[in-house]
């Protein structure tokens, strides 16, 4: 099981991510965003939280054009596992591989906290190891976490099940109080909260740790 960590100049959560892909049993690799390929035989990719180049334009552009972008790209295309985490999901939404925007929170203030999420759809690699429903804690920590989308997109994510976590309650102003969405194949999600932030007792949650042991699970399994 060997997963590639993205690293960007401003990137803060890389190691955070790193740890607890470990912690499940991944072997990892840190991947500077200035490389063109992606180490050999890696079964996930993660893009961490930060504020890589210092969100300058908008969050998470330019980083989407970095060359290591084209590699995570052509690693989803042909089916591998990748998630985009706080300022990895708007990195992901920037390269068109998930759909809408994330833009600033509707209070216009930067938040930190722990907050409780649903698990919405079960249907994932990422998610098949909570039960429907149940309530999950997450750090967040972000100034742009509103997401925002057409009628039409937010239609298409709510009818094919793939809203995998809302916010309990109305944190930034997302649209239909989303938290994370997966893509067509169910096999990239993007989440603005942390669960690699609450992978561990130590950190004061573990309810992240169940998304990465059950990747681990499933990349043995594959």
């Amino acid at each position: 099981m060997r997963a590639a960590v993205i690293v960007f100049p401003g990137s803060n959560c890389d190691r955070d991510l790193a740890v607890a892909l470990r912690d499940a049993g991944f072997s990892v690799e840190m991947v500077w965003h200035k490389n063109t390929e992606l180490p050999q035989e890696i079964d996930f990719v993660g893009i961490p939280g930060g504020f890589s180049f210092g969100d300058y334009l908008r969050c998470g552009a330019i980083a989407a054009r970095s060359p290591i972008v084209g590699a995570v790209k052509a690693h989803v295309e042909r089916g591998g596992f990748a998630i985009g985490i706080c300022n990895g999901f708007q990195v992901l939404l920037e390269t068109g591989l998930l759909p809408g925007a994330l833009i600033r929170n509707a209070g216009l203030k930067f938040i930190c906290k722990s907050v409780a999420l649903s698990v919405d759809s079960v249907d994932s690699a990422f998610s098949e190891g909570y039960r429907a429903g149940q309530i999950v804690t997450y750090p967040v920590a972000h100034h742009d976490g509103n997401f925002v989308a057409t009628e039409k997109t937010l239609a298409e994510l709510n009818a094919e099940n793939r809203v995998a976590f809302r916010y309990q309650e109305d944190v930034n102003g997302s649209a239909d109080r989303i938290a994370g969405i997966l893509s067509r194949n169910r096999r990239v999600l993007g989440l603005m909260p942390h669960p690699e932030r609450a992978a561990d007792d130590a950190l004061g949650a573990a309810d992240g740790a169940v998304m990465f042991q059950t990747l681990a699970r499933l990349a043995v399994a594959a």
